[in-house]
């Protein structure tokens, strides 16, 4: 028979075990959290320095380049951007001389993407986005370990509270069109969850 201080002292060392292994597995989720957006972080800043560009603006460089004549709203479906977002991009890029912009001949409406040399050029030595590696090695993954991973990370988006943060799929930190708008704030997390 167990006796009430010997049973006491158990407690307080399991308890004490249970409480080191939890923050145990907290701290390695916050290192896997930590090391995700410093890798995006410094892929971004190489893609920067060696391309001179942002992911955004070489996804979008490879989906025109990809595509052929393209209007600027299949290019924001293409890469799952808004059509703002991207023409904010192809102005920028325009100023640049990486990109020109015509009308269509068969419809005055649409307006069409085309790179120019210089563009090409420097896609052909622009580093790999770090999620086009992301998506060769999530398509290897087995079905259910898709599965896992999507619900997981909604998951820890629901516990951070980051549930109602709008976000396209690249993988880039700040905004995607590099302008100073409201998420770049210090207020943006309380003003996003006011909404």
């Amino acid at each position: 028979m167990i006796g009430l201080e010997t049973y006491s002292s158990y407690n307080r060392t399991n308890y004490s075990f249970e409480k080191g292994f939890i923050l145990d597995r907290i701290q390695e989720v916050l290192v896997s959290l930590r090391r995700v957006i410093r890798a995006t972080d410094l892929h971004s800043k190489h893609l920067s320095k060696t391309a001179g560009l942002t992911a955004p603006q070489i996804l979008l460089l490879q989906a025109i380049r990809d595509k052929g004549q393209v209007t600027i709203g299949e290019l924001a479906n293409e890469i799952s951007l808004s059509q703002a977002t991207v023409t904010t991009i192809l102005d920028r890029m325009e100023k640049r001389n990486l990109v020109y912009r015509e009308r269509s001949a068969q419809d005055k409406r649409k307006v069409h993407a085309f790179l120019t040399d210089e563009a090409f050029e420097k896609l052909k030595n622009a580093p790999t986005p770090l999620q086009e590696q992301f998506t060769r090695q999530f398509s290897d993954l087995q079905d259910w370990e898709q599965t896992m991973i999507i619900a997981s990370l909604q998951r820890v988006a629901h516990m951070m509270d980051a549930q109602h943060i709008d976000a396209s799929p690249v993988l880039d930190v700040g905004t995607l069109d590099r302008q100073n708008t409201a998420v770049d704030s210090p207020d943006a997390y309380v003003e996003l969850k006011k909404k």
